[in-house]
């Protein structure tokens, strides 16, 4: 791999010029909208935190591949600057933000026209997305009892011209604030007309994913966000959601090689794709079939008892459509769902910046936001015709999701003999050296004990396969109150060497070197 830079983010908010009087056309305005996605993305920093990594001690040479995989995977603050890193999905953010400030401050100055309201609503949403993934990342989990008191993220509502100008954060509760105008704001203006291919914007439909998902994550006292989170999923899923999902069985059977079925995964035709970003990422290397980064990794103890491999609702991996390949050589569990292409900015030396299709916004994980929805509502019946849904996309079983099914799979231990979570078993809470699928869940809203918890366990179990190596998975576990493990396995054998509870400062990844420096306040830490 060539060592990239990411020269264009010197400092912090060392953003885009205020350009404003260079926007003196419309179709100018339209072109600054490109810079409005952050070119960088989350999942390598979500994946090594969460629970699908541990680390393998077999061999002595399996080896971290880069100073960030091991400070990520290992829980502590990260120093490298370089693709994947905080300091990168920082900047790329805090670009993205100032070009659609640029371009709302400039379609403010022509008096705002009615021709540039599609260009209006898209730089809110772009706003408004950048900082929500700043704020879930960089920030604990929003908490309808603790967000006043939480650190927030600046929120920017101007262009600037000054380098390291001093930001206060404010709370959690006022970034979501800010966050939830802007997708108020931004969702009726939205139109699909004013963009060649749509799936490369925030088109109506990724736009309104989006706000299922804010509002899913933005917990009120009485549940009441969950409205708007399963009205906004269903005006994408329409009233026939099965239409709406990937062809998981004619994508399954394509080859692996030669990245054709990755390619197929991110095809900007399939209509699963809602919002598809090209971001600078080295993420093959990590979650694709190389023999590098083995020091840790999605291995086979995590996903043969709690991830891919073991039992769910659906049975086991035997039935997926998108098998999961076995690599004997290496203690790496992959789903090659993306692959990694080259923009070459030297041709005569052939260096360049590694790049990967990030799909942001899928018609799947939007069902499985409106299924979470549904059962913290008490809709019980619609949640379970969610998932059945998914799994007749995603495997070969058929049959419903039942009550009584996800009693068995995730209900009561009835019997302490045998193996958790064989048929007719119920299941064991998670041990880090007893894993299962089923971990004790601590959030700051009710989860009821019975139907709605099991309802609850199936669909974040089916959550963390479907979104394997996408970063999901972190934020459930942020949102859950979920207390994880760092747990080093060798010759199968387990030992735990660090735990992250429920309030552990280290669930809000701290800020980078040069924005502490700049001013900005860090994440507390013990």
């Amino acid at each position: 791999m060539q060592a990239v830079l990411l020269a264009s983010c010197n400092d912090y908010l060392d953003v885009l010029p205020d350009n404003r009087a260079e926007l003196d056309t419309e179709a100018k305005i339209r072109e600054l909208l490109v810079s409005a996605y952050p070119e960088s993305n989350y999942y390598l920093l979500a994946e090594m935190s969460s629970d699908n990594t541990d680390e393998n001690a077999d061999q002595a040479a399996y080896t971290a591949y880069t100073k960030l995989q091991e400070e990520a995977a290992t829980w502590h603050d990260i120093t490298d600057k370089y693709q994947d890193t905080p300091y990168a999905l920082w900047m790329h953010c805090y670009k993205a933000i100032a070009a659609a400030n640029n371009v709302l401050i400039a379609i403010e100055e022509r008096g705002n026209p009615e021709s540039l309201n599609p260009q209006k609503g898209e730089a809110l949403i772009c706003r408004a997305y950048a900082h929500f993934i700043l704020a879930n990342i960089f920030c604990m989990a929003y908490s309808p009892k603790t967000c006043d008191k939480e650190l927030g993220i600046t929120f920017m509502t101007k262009a600037e011209s000054e380098v390291s100008p001093h930001y206060e954060r404010g709370t959690l509760a006022e970034i979501y604030g800010h966050i939830r105008d802007d997708i108020e704001a931004g969702l009726p203006l939205i139109s699909d007309e004013s963009y060649s291919v749509p799936k490369y914007h925030f088109n109506t439909k990724a736009a309104y994913a989006f706000a299922a998902r804010f509002y899913l994550y933005y917990m009120q006292e009485d549940k009441s966000n969950l409205d708007k989170c399963i009205d906004y999923a269903t005006r994408v899923l329409t009233n026939n959601p099965a239409s709406m999902l990937r062809d998981w069985k004619t994508v399954g059977a394509i080859q692996i090689n030669n990245a054709v079925r990755s390619n197929a995964y991110i095809d900007a035709n399939d209509k699963a794709n809602l919002l598809i970003i090209s971001t600078e990422s080295i993420w093959e290397y990590y979650y694709g079939p190389t023999l590098v980064g083995l020091r840790y990794t999605h291995n086979d103890k995590i996903a043969e008892t709690e991830s891919v491999k073991c039992l769910g609702f659906w049975g086991n991996s035997s039935t997926f459509y998108f098998n999961i390949p076995t690599y004997n050589n290496m203690p790496k569990v992959v789903m090659q769902k993306m692959s990694q292409f080259w923009q070459i900015n030297d041709v005569v030396n052939q260096t360049g910046y590694p790049y990967i299709m990030a799909p942001a916004f899928t018609t799947d994980l939007l069902l499985m936001d409106r299924a979470e929805a549904y059962a913290l509502k008490g809709m019980y019946k619609e949640a379970r015709e969610d998932l059945t849904t998914w799994m007749h996309a995603f495997t070969t079983t058929r049959g419903s999701v039942t009550a009584e099914l996800l009693e068995k799979r995730y209900g009561t231990l009835i019997s302490s003999s045998g193996i958790t979570g064989t048929e007719g078993q119920g299941m064991a809470y998670y041990e880090p050296t007893i894993p299962t699928p089923k971990k004790r869940l601590d959030p700051d809203f009710t989860v009821l004990p019975g139907e709605q918890e099991n309802l609850i366990h199936a669909i974040l179990h089916a959550r963390r396969v479907l979104s394997l190596h996408e970063g999901q998975r972190w934020f459930d576990i942020k949102r859950y109150g979920i207390e994880i493990y760092r747990r080093t396995v060798k010759d199968g054998n387990i030992t735990v060497y660090d735990t992250m509870t429920k309030d552990d400062p280290r669930r809000a990844l701290q800020l980078p070197q040069s924005v502490i420096k700049a001013g900005i306040t860090p994440n507390p830490r013990k």
